[in-house]
């Protein structure tokens, strides 16, 4: 079972939680993330913030714009806060959004991890994706049809 095959609704007390967040994907804990020190190892964590940023990006089509023009998404920072632990077994429903504006080149992504179990809030990352041109090892400018899907998904009134 992958991460996305798992999407159960995400309970009442932790969509408030999610407002204001266009993507969120739901997944169990696994038995293996956790650590010696009985919780969730803070590298899953980073995994849990990779995999709502490839459904963003599926989301909003970069894969096929990627395709067309050769510019990709590439990591360029990222920062977590730890709010609980999260231990096995749970289910998790991490949540992403872009923060407006957009630059010429980048742009901060936001995401938080919602326990199921705790009701609450795990923890909360930022984290800047920037276009990448990788046949070309360059950055590059965001594309602007991809500027536009990301305008749309998040519901601006219109492209920054």
């Amino acid at each position: 079972m992958t991460h996305d095959d798992y999407t159960p609704s995400l309970p009442e007390e932790l969509r408030s939680l999610a407002a204001g967040f266009p993507v969120t994907i739901t997944f169990p804990v696994q038995w293996g993330e956790m650590d010696y020190y009985r919780h969730v190892n803070n590298v899953a964590y980073f995994r849990y913030f990779e995999n709502a940023r490839a459904a963003y990006f599926r989301a909003v089509g970069w894969p096929e714009i990627e395709a067309r023009t050769g510019i990709g998404p590439i990591l360029a920072s990222a920062e977590c806060r730890f709010r609980v632990a999260l231990t096995y077994p749970d289910l998790v429903s991490v949540a992403i959004r872009v923060v407006p504006p957009l630059q010429q080149d980048r742009f901060l992504m936001e995401c938080r991890i919602l326990s199921h179990k705790l009701l609450a809030l795990a923890a909360e990352a930022k984290g800047i994706i920037v276009a990448y041109h990788y046949a070309d090892q360059r950055k590059a400018s965001l594309p602007s049809e991809l500027c536009a899907r990301i305008s749309q998904l998040e519901a601006w009134a219109a492209p920054p």
